[in-house]
Parts: structure tokens; sequence; C-alpha cells
């Protein structure tokens, strides 16, 4: 089952040397474990553009979709046999990166 853990943001600081030696070792343990499928990082919101093509017409407006004091600041999609084992990678994850995380399974 692949799961998607979104890494949960409320500063614009980026990560910690510590921090980003934690992820790291964190990154080389999924791989070797084989839970690694990918992993990235992602810009501060106000770097984002929401596009609405809906109406047929495109509309793109600078700036996040929504205006809150938390966001998605990077996310891990791993590979685990059952949620419990994905809950307790997402933990790991958390520890590692010193942000909150949320574990949501894909769909199908």
């Amino acid at each position: 089952m692949r799961f998607l853990l979104n890494v949960i943001d409320d500063r614009s600081s980026s990560a910690t040397d510590d921090e980003g030696e934690a992820i790291d070792a964190f990154n080389d343990r999924l791989v070797a474990e084989g839970h690694w499928v990918l992993a990235a990082g992602v810009a501060h919101p106000a770097d984002s553009l929401v596009i609405d093509a809906r109406s047929g017409e495109s509309v793109v407006t600078p700036g996040p979709a929504n205006d809150t004091a938390e966001w998605v600041a990077g996310f891990w999609i791993i590979e685990a046999s059952d949620l419990d084992t994905a809950r307790d990678l997402a933990i790991d994850g958390s520890r590692a990166c010193g942000r909150r995380v949320e574990l949501r399974p894909f769909l199908g």
C-alpha cells in the first residue's frame, strides 16, 4: 500500500543542520527497508499559483489556495504493508524533521 506523509510547517525557515541530517538518515532507512517511493520539500505557499479552469476559462491567481498558519512544506510517499507500519514510519519521520506529519493512504 502507498501512503502520503505531508510535513506540516508553521515557520518560514528551512530545516536546521541537525534536522537535515536526521531527515537524510530517515530517508536512507526508508530506502534500505524498501519503503522509499519519493520525497521532496516544496516552496513556501507565498510562491504558489492557484489555477482554476473549471469554467472553461483559465484563472491564475498568485498565492496560496487557503490562508492558513500551517502548510505542507514537504512530503514523503512511502510503500508499507499496512496502516500500522505506515503510522510507525510517520512517527519516525516527524521526529526526524521536527514537524507534524499528516499520514494519508492513497486511494485504490
